[in-house]
């Protein structure tokens, strides 16, 4: 039995009780979770990690929203008034809290944990894939969730060379003026450098490098020491974030494979399609994807018979993030977070189709092609190729 559950908020008028009712992760380990920022520019790098932790009773859980400023964020991404909306959903979900183990002790292990590095989508930030992250940390993962500052995140920050001092990052639009493609082509460079360097980042961790989290976690990264298997690497994201994993196998070859959930295309350059040297899964859901969107994922599948494209039906593109575990009907209309389907059953065919692809493509000794059937579409809710490219014959 969970020996803290998560806090129910009644909020009266406002929606019914919002609460965030995360699953807890289905593999063998408690999982923990710290965040990392390094260096004191926006040239640094910021990351909440998931990782196998050992078991520690009345472990503290991390806020899912960190900081009240993110509220901020939302709100402007989700194109409400701060002056209302921020306070609003920091009273509903201010106080929701994630089931991992803040700090926790971390699980050593010898021959050494594969490493995810995790994209988050556009109005996004590291918290809201919790859900997925901490999944994939109980399996056996290392998953570090960037926060991008290339201003598409809704809010975030460094801290400055001065004692406390925060510089924080906006959410911005397109300027008005300039061609989408060209803005977001940019971002999506400076993501997948960021993508890059985490895993140069996790390279100096496991050699034993002194790294300074200048946030001063009660977490010391050397103890990772050794402890990541760096043959072993792959890059994963949602929406933006899962063009910002496909590019980054163009960028960095020691990442082995993609998962791209529900992948925005848009960005991409057609020119390097072809450069794309290694398999990805893509995992769309139903109701997000363009035509023009899965036609860049079929010039990769048709250059890669290992690239895999699936669907779950019944979902949208919530339906990824943590939002879909949102309870209450007032975030659910703010955020458009619930398909038909189920969220713990799209969480779950998500999950074991990644599981699958990554034993795949990192060589794991695990039993995670029990789910291989999912890779061609086969199974309860999940269809190959797109949903409305079905043929009407």
């Amino acid at each position: 039995p969970d020996p803290m559950p998560l806090p129910r908020l009644g909020c009266g008028s406002m929606g019914g009780t919002q609460s965030l009712a995360l699953p807890l992760g289905k593999g063998p380990h408690p999982v923990g979770c710290t965040d990392v920022m390094v260096g004191h520019t926006r040239q640094g790098l910021f990351l909440r990690l998931f990782y196998p932790c050992l078991p520690r009773a009345g472990a503290e859980r991390p806020l899912w929203i960190p900081r009240y400023e993110y509220c901020g964020g939302l709100a402007d991404f989700a194109h409400r008034s701060r002056r209302w909306c921020a306070p609003l959903l920091n009273v509903a979900i201010g106080s929701c809290r994630v089931p991992v183990s803040w700090n926790g002790p971390f699980k050593p292990c010898g021959s050494g944990y594969p490493l995810v590095i995790f994209s988050h989508g556009l109005g996004a930030f590291r918290t809201l894939y919790s859900s997925v992250c901490s999944e994939l940390a109980s399996w056996g993962f290392t998953v570090a969730a960037l926060e991008h500052r290339d201003h598409s995140a809704s809010a975030t920050y460094f801290c400055t060379a001065e004692a406390g001092r925060e510089e924080w990052i906006p959410y911005q639009r397109v300027p008005q003026g300039q061609k989408e493609f060209y803005f977001r082509n940019k971002q999506v460079h400076q993501r997948a450098e960021e993508c890059v360097r985490a895993l140069r980042l996790f390279e100096d961790i496991n050699s034993g490098e002194s790294v300074p989290n200048i946030l001063h976690q009660d977490f010391d990264l050397s103890v990772l020491k050794d402890s990541i298997d760096l043959t072993k690497v792959a890059v994963m994201g949602h929406s933006f974030g899962g063009v910002t994993a496909v590019l980054a196998l163009v960028k960095e070859p020691r990442f082995r494979c993609a998962v791209a959930l529900d992948a925005w295309m848009f960005p991409l350059e057609n020119a390097l399609y072809p450069e794309v040297p290694k398999p990805v899964l893509f995992i769309n859901t139903e109701k997000f994807q363009t035509a023009e969107s899965i036609a860049k994922m079929k010039r990769l599948s048709s250059r890669n018979s290992q690239t895999k494209i699936i669907t779950i039906l019944g979902s949208v593109h919530q339906s990824q993030t943590d939002f879909t575990f949102l309870t209450g009907k007032l975030l659910g209309r703010i955020f458009g977070a619930r398909g038909t389907l189920d969220p713990y059953k799209g969480l779950d065919i998500t999950n074991r189709a990644a599981l699958a692809f990554l034993q795949r493509h990192l060589n794991l000794e695990e039993e995670f092609d029990q789910w291989d059937n999912l890779l061609e579409g086969i199974g309860d809710s999940v269809v190959p190729e797109a949903a409305f490219c079905r043929s009407n014959l």
